[in-house]
Formats: C-alpha cells, structure tokens, sequence
C-alpha cells in the first residue's frame, strides 16, 4: 500500500516505514505529525484518485530529527569589474518516518469499481470513450438521447452545419 501526499507544498509517494526528508515541520523530535492533503492511495491494486484530496485519508508520520540539507553555493560576478560574491545556504529539513496511511472516509468508489459499474436503465453512462459514445450515438434514435445535448438547446449534427457552411 502506498500513498501520494502533500507535504510543505511537495508531493511524496510514501509507504508505511519509509524515511523521508522534507521542509522543516516543527521544532519538537518525536512528535506526531498527520497529513489529510492525500491525492492518492493504492491498497493493492485499489486505485483511490482524489479531487484534488481524498476525504477522509490521512497519513501519519513520526518527526525524527531537524537537520540542515547540503550547502547550495550562490555564486555571483560581473566580468571585468572586480565584482565577485560567493554566498552559501543550507536548507533547513525535518527527517520523518510513515507510520500509517488510513482511508477514514467509508466506503470510497475506486477507479476500477466506477468503470465495472453499469449504468441503470434509462440512464447513460458519460464515462465512455470516444468510440463508445459515437457507436451510442449512431444506435439511439434521435427521440431517446439525453445527456449529450441540453434539453432545451436545438439539435444541430454535423451534416446540418455543414450544408448551411455550404450555403453561405
């Protein structure tokens, strides 16, 4: 099982146990951080899509340590003028490790279940491909489509924009 979660403004594919560095979270070492911004999890084969988050999942993580990353050197100088700067920084990071990722938020419709699922009678589904929803199109009388067109908005196909392109 993994998740994809946002953690200071970065998305991280995480697993239960994985250590990770990320920007500084807090100044306290062992304590209990939790994540809700989840876009993503998968529990084996079980896709959960958030839009943007999933509701309800929440991922739990254990701060280890507050350390500083490797030293980026800013190097500036203008040619020919005896101007020269060299400056370093160091990014402040917080060491954690993943201890749970939940899904709290009941029962979730996955990627897989929403596309084995069939529509009921009367209704059409608008999950179809292209070539789908044309082979629906051709086979449904003009009388019974619904969900393509507004109801109150005037049927034009093709053929009629192109004989009135025509026309002009």
């Amino acid at each position: 099982m993994y998740a994809v979660v946002e953690i200071g403004g970065h998305q991280y594919r995480v697993s239960e146990g994985d250590v990770l560095f990320v920007d500084k979270q807090s100044d306290e070492v062992d304590q209990a951080l939790t994540f809700d911004r989840v876009m993503l999890i998968n529990d084996d084969g079980r896709v959960t899509v958030g839009k943007p988050a999933v509701e309800g999942a929440t991922v739990e993580a254990t701060l280890l340590d507050n350390i500083k990353s490797d030293k980026v050197i800013v190097f500036k100088k203008k040619r020919r003028k005896g101007y020269q700067v060299k400056r370093g920084h160091r990014q402040p990071m917080s060491q954690i490790e993943i201890n749970t990722i939940s899904v709290d938020g009941g029962p979730k419709k996955t990627t897989k279940e929403s596309a084995d699922s069939e529509p009921t009678e009367g209704e059409v589904s608008t999950d179809m491909a292209a070539k789908e929803a044309i082979k629906h199109i051709n086979d449904t009388p003009l009388d019974e489509l619904k969900g393509f067109v507004p109801e109150d908005e005037e049927r034009v196909t093709v053929l009629d924009a192109w004989e009135s392109k025509q026309e002009e």
